[in-house]
């Protein structure tokens, strides 16, 4: 799902735009709120399925805290230096948790894409590493905003 945006159509990626972006991007800032309504925003890197952000978090981190307390998410992908380089994507929804917590590796069948990907885009790996501190959270996004400035340029 799009949400409306201010600068209309005209900078927004198409899905096979958004698709090849996330693919490509590896680092994203999650954002969160504590109970007492302080927002929090971190770093995580990512992997993309073509439907789902899959996030691979520290158990005993703020972050997964508050998720697991509030499971409303916000998340910005970026990249772009100078205006006319600008693009990105925010998703926001809901995350669900998938697998054990900490995960170690037990078989799961709905994390083998998601953990290949996510292998092969930041580790250069087959298979992905687990250390026993870290879990997943997938976001199957409610809204998706997109900008790519560098669409302007032809107008």
């Amino acid at each position: 799902m799009t949400v409306a945006q201010r600068r209309g159509r005209r900078i927004m990626m198409t899905p096979a735009e958004l698709d090849t972006f996330l693919a490509e991007q590896r680092t994203c800032r999650v954002a969160t709120v504590s109970a007492d309504g302080r927002p929090h925003v971190s770093a995580l890197w990512f992997a993309w399925d073509g439907t789902s952000l899959w996030l691979y978090s520290l158990t005993r981190s703020r972050r997964w805290a508050e998720l697991t307390a509030r499971p409303r998410i916000a998340v910005v992908i970026d990249d772009g230096e100078e205006y006319g380089e600008l693009r990105g994507v925010e998703l926001s929804g809901s995350v669900e948790f998938v697998g054990e917590a900490p995960r170690t590796g037990e078989p799961c069948r709905e994390l083998e894409e998601p953990e290949r990907l996510f292998a092969a885009k930041n580790f250069g790996l087959d298979a992905m590493p687990h250390d026993g501190r870290h879990a997943w959270m997938r976001l199957t996004p409610d809204a998706v905003a997109s900008w790519d400035f560098r669409k302007l340029a032809g107008a």
